[in-house]
């Protein structure tokens, strides 16, 4: 079946998890280029990328921005709920979601989701809960091994 949405969390996923916060609050994050790469490729085979992220960052707006991200969800403190309004939204049935997170506040929407990954260094109750666990950390490439499996599978 054929991917409609691709739902990711933020840190620890896209990416390494940590929080660089200076006197005047968060300073930066990091992103991996590939990941980046993948997204795009999969926005344009029809697939709505989705950010669900607990925390509120400009520096999350902005990649999401260049990524044509449009969904977009942040300070999320219950996500299984929001992924629920989007899926709705798109007509997604829990089949056509692809959903990758790293840690427990991921896991009801990873069980709500027909395909499921997590990045290597997940927490292991993610990892244990998910069908892929990729061969790469979150922000060194997970999110990219998640949708070129997706991709040789022909899900999207």
């Amino acid at each position: 079946m054929k991917i409609k949405l691709l739902v990711m969390d933020v840190d620890g996923t896209l990416t390494d998890g940590k929080i660089y916060i200076g006197p005047d609050g968060e300073t930066m994050k990091a992103f991996y280029a590939q990941d980046g790469f993948g997204i795009v490729a999969a926005r344009r085979a029809g697939v709505v990328p989705v950010i669900i992220t607990g925390r509120r960052s400009e520096i999350v707006a902005r990649r999401a921005e260049e990524l044509g991200v449009t969904e977009l969800y942040q300070g999320e403190t219950d996500k299984l709920t929001r992924l629920r309004a989007v899926a709705a939204q798109y007509g997604a049935s829990p089949a056509e979601i692809a959903c990758i997170g790293d840690d427990l506040n991921d896991l009801p929407m990873l069980a709500y989701a027909g395909v499921t990954a997590c990045p290597r260094d997940a927490a292991a109750e993610v990892r244990e809960a998910v069908g892929f666990v990729c061969p790469r950390n979150g922000g060194a490439g997970a999110v990219r091994d998640f949708i070129d499996l997706l991709r040789r599978e022909g899900r999207l």
